[in-house]
């Protein structure tokens, strides 16, 4: 489907993963939306609620200007709310909050103030409907998750390799670790849908090694499949050298010296993919105005790398690469949870 009129099946889909956030009639559920949202999924959100019985409210924020910084995509960081007390104390008193601003709201600074205030909040992640509508989490998602998350939280150390060079330590002592499967029933927790991710915020000086993004591997940020390889050498969590040949590397480098900030070049999170349903191929098949690219992030054995705003760590920048790679063995204290871009069961 190209064109973005509302159709049955995708107002079908929000319902599906609305009813699964516990929702109730007659719980209040604020829209929250921005003036470059794209129109269709704030309208989706208020007919599923209608259908429910919630009552819902549509807030709209002017989208900020960039001015003379580079464009940022992908951040998780909705500068919108710009700590607006009104705004944040109606999300924060609502039931739930469906977040369809463009970058969302999981790096966002008022999001801690939202969720103390006992909403739950889910991102509906800035995609095409037809793209959300095949990513509708079913009930095996959310234990498979948990089981990884379980996993991760127990270990003392995460490694990372691949045969096309990448070789990573990653310390998880300190770390903050968890995971979504795209809905969220608890106050004070936040989702994103699509879902199916399991995730560590490293401590600041936890990363070392190589990292190398072959031919296939994704940069999100910039909505591009790698044609030639990149290889990153990050010491203490910092990017340190960035070698390749060709216009995949050059981007690399230019984007983040763009940025002018030494943080944009370190660790934010990294982790795995667990949603069978999503597909590596599936940004071949849209414009980059309709992908956001969540589907690629939570493929079922990706290997997840991402740089930039890491609250763990002490860290706080708008410069954010998203890279999923595959063909990687990740292991926790040496035992495979991945294999060569397979989950192990």
């Amino acid at each position: 489907m190209l064109q973005e009129t509302t159709e049955p099946a995708w107002i079908d889909a929000f319902e599906a993963v609305l009813r699964r956030c516990a929702l109730q009639p007659g719980d209040t559920v604020a829209v929250l939306c921005e003036s470059q949202s794209r129109p269709v999924l704030p309208e989706l959100a208020r007919l599923a609620l209608a259908r429910i019985g919630c009552q819902s409210f549509k807030l709209v924020l002017p989208s900020p200007s960039e001015g003379k910084m580079p464009p940022a995509r992908s951040t998780g960081a909705c500068a919108a709310i710009k700590n607006i007390a009104p705004v944040i104390s109606a999300l924060a008193s609502s039931t739930l909050v469906v977040d369809c601003t463009v970058e969302g709201l999981m790096h966002a600074p008022e999001l801690p103030a939202i969720l103390k205030g006992g909403a739950r909040v889910i991102y509906v992640s800035n995609e095409h409907p037809e793209a959300l509508a095949r990513l509708v989490p079913d009930g095996t998602l959310e234990p498979l998750v948990k089981d990884h998350v379980k996993r991760l939280r127990a270990a003392r150390a995460m490694q990372v390799r691949s045969e096309a060079g990448t070789e990573l330590s990653i310390s998880l002592a300190g770390a903050t670790c968890g995971g979504n499967w795209g809905y969220t029933t608890r106050p004070g927790t936040m989702t994103h849908w699509p879902g199916g991710l399991a995730l560590a915020f490293p401590a600041a000086g936890s990363v070392n090694g190589t990292l190398v993004l072959a031919e296939g591997d994704v940069n999100l940020t910039f909505k591009r499949y790698l044609e030639r390889p990149v290889r990153l050498t990050i010491e203490n969590d910092y990017v340190t050298k960035i070698e390749g040949s060709g216009v995949d590397a050059e981007l690399m480098r230019s984007h983040w010296a763009a940025w002018g900030d030494r943080d944009a070049y370190a660790v934010s999170h990294l982790g795995w993919g667990l949603n069978a349903a999503a597909r590596w191929d599936s940004m071949a098949l849209y414009d980059k105005r309709d992908f956001n690219g969540t589907e690629l992030r939570a493929f079922a054995g990706n290997f997840l790398y991402s740089t930039g705003a890491n609250e763990v760590a002490g860290r706080h920048t708008l410069g954010h690469f998203d890279l999923p790679l595959r063909n990687c063995t990740v292991s926790l204290d040496g035992v495979a949870v991945v294999d060569r871009g397979k989950v192990v069961a």
